[in-house]
């Protein structure tokens, strides 16, 4: 396997990762929020091509360049049938809020709890994880021990719960129910910050949360 992180300025001095991941020839970026031409730049130095576009969730710092690689270099984008509904919502993606413009984003698969994603020889388990919007989704390979996390943790906090279809209590039941389950050396590569481990996480939550 091949994994990028790319670090790309979006919104408002916001900085979102954006993760390519490629295995025996196939590629799939998650959250391509910005700044385009270093995605581009990644994956045209791979030679591999584009299957799958992930979105997380359907906020703007997530999605604003995922027509951008489509056009591009192709791929299917692939987000949950919760936050499929808030992709051309401007109130929902948060587009007109911070100052950016997105063009309208049809995705070609709606993805859903327990479906597997496969790159190349990897399976991706999307989790559903509502708190920071209804339809937020995580990507855990078992077998690279990784877990793609968006906006629902990052290292020593979680994502925002005060946004349109967020929410604390299902953030905390996402959080206990879903993420702290999983082995606790698994790696956490979040959408905004430092990657961390389930353990890491685990010993914070108990401390600060549970």
């Amino acid at each position: 396997m091949i994994l990028k992180q790319i670090r790309v300025d979006t919104i408002k001095n916001i900085v979102t990762n954006v993760y390519v991941v490629c295995d025996n020839g196939e590629i799939m970026v998650i959250d391509p929020g910005g700044e385009t031409n270093k995605i581009i730049e990644i994956i045209d130095s791979i030679d591999a091509i584009v299957k799958y576009i992930v979105l997380t969730h359907c906020h703007a710092d997530h999605i604003a360049g995922a027509l951008d690689v489509k056009n591009e270099k192709g791929g299917s984008v692939l987000i949950s049938k919760i936050d499929s509904t808030g992709l051309n919502n401007p109130i929902r993606n948060l587009a007109p809020f911070v100052g950016v413009k997105i063009g309208k984003i049809e995705p070609d698969t709606q993805v859903e709890d327990g479906d597997l994603i496969k790159v190349g020889t990897l399976e991706f388990k999307v989790i559903s994880t509502p708190g920071h919007t209804s339809g937020g989704i995580c990507l855990y390979c078992e077998k690279e021990n990784i877990i793609f996390t968006g906006d629902t943790i990052f290292e020593g906090t979680h994502g925002r719960t005060d946004l349109p279809t967020g929410s604390y209590k299902d953030m905390m039941f996402s959080i206990r129910n879903k993420l702290m389950i999983l082995p606790e050396e698994t790696v956490v590569y979040p959408g905004h910050g430092r990657p961390t481990t389930i353990g890491n996480e685990k010993n914070w939550y108990i401390e600060n949360v549970f």
